[in-house]
């Protein structure tokens, strides 16, 4: 069942002085990146509670992304 219309909803939990810092950048630099990968940032990547990682799967998202 390919659903060609299907978007995978991505949360990307990121680290605020590395991840982020990529992203922002990428923003600055006009790059694009799919609008359905949502990014929240953190003070590091390794204060991530497992139960926000599960709560976004609860809150429907197909996949979690923690990068640091």
């Amino acid at each position: 069942m390919d659903d060609p219309s299907f978007e995978p909803q991505i949360v990307t939990f990121a680290c605020h002085y590395c991840a982020y810092a990529a992203a922002d950048l990428a923003g600055g630099l006009r790059l694009k990146y799919p609008a359905a990968i949502k990014i929240i940032e953190l003070p590091c990547s390794g204060k991530l509670d497992v139960m926000h990682a599960l709560r976004a799967f609860e809150d429907g998202a197909d996949g979690v992304l923690v990068a640091g």
